[in-house]
């Protein structure tokens, strides 16, 4: 059976068509994207997309359970509450995310200094990571909690209690990225009260090398207008 249309099919039968009509709606990518490292509830949904409207939101979580992307599952005590889940076919969508967003980081329009969600963050710690760390270190952002567990080639990230994890970053998404990507060194963040640092320190001063971003593309040629447009 057909999914039920939300905008319009595209009668392709390319994959990458396909992919589009189930996920190609806005926000649809950056909702499989929150929920990438595991259950969240509608409510934390809305506050890490704040740009999207709660009608907007339960409309493309309602479109991708349909596709078989999303499901709804029931939070273990105390919580207690009904939450959202990438299903096992949702979760395989990592690597494309991923990927589009290492090739889009090249545009010279990519801003980084725009907002990002804790989520957003650590999907950027295993896009980006070029191998060679090892430890674990729990971050703190916000009422976010993580553990990112760095080895040879990978980057293993879990929402859990970073308490027995090497080293323990706390701070925003965005002083975080600052100094994983080598814009702020982790004595200038400290002293500007960006983030606070505790346990292995030598770990997270180490970090912005294992991570180098792609070069950006040349700067955008000018375009010349059209004589012969009106």
């Amino acid at each position: 059976m057909k999914l039920e249309k939300v905008t319009r099919w595209y009668d392709d039968a390319c994959g990458t068509a396909h992919a589009l009509e189930l996920v190609g709606e806005r926000w649809s990518l950056l909702i499989a994207r929150e929920l990438m490292f595991g259950p969240r509830r509608f409510g934390e949904l809305r506050r890490d997309l704040p740009g999207i409207s709660a009608n907007v939101l339960q409309q493309r979580l309602a479109g991708m359970e349909r596709a078989g992307i999303v499901t709804r599952v029931d939070l273990p005590p105390p919580a207690s509450v009904r939450a959202y889940d990438l299903t096992e076919w949702g979760r395989e969508a990592e690597a494309p995310i991923a990927a589009l967003g290492r090739w889009a980081v090249r545009s010279p329009d990519h801003d980084p200094t725009l907002p990002l969600s804790p989520a957003s963050l650590m999907m950027s710690l295993r896009t980006m990571y070029a191998g060679g760390g090892r430890g674990r270190i729990g971050f703190r952002l916000g009422p976010d909690r993580f553990v990112a567990t760095l080895t040879d080639r990978t980057v293993e990230v879990d929402r859990a209690d970073p308490g027995t994890a090497d080293a323990i970053v706390a701070g925003t998404p965005e002083a975080v990225a600052a100094l994983v990507y080598g814009e702020v060194s982790l004595v200038a963040a400290e002293a500007a009260r960006m983030m606070a640092v505790s346990g292995d320190r030598a770990l997270v001063a180490a970090l912005p090398p294992l991570f180098p971003l792609p070069a950006k593309l040349a700067a955008k040629p000018t375009v010349e207008p059209d004589p012969a447009s009106p």
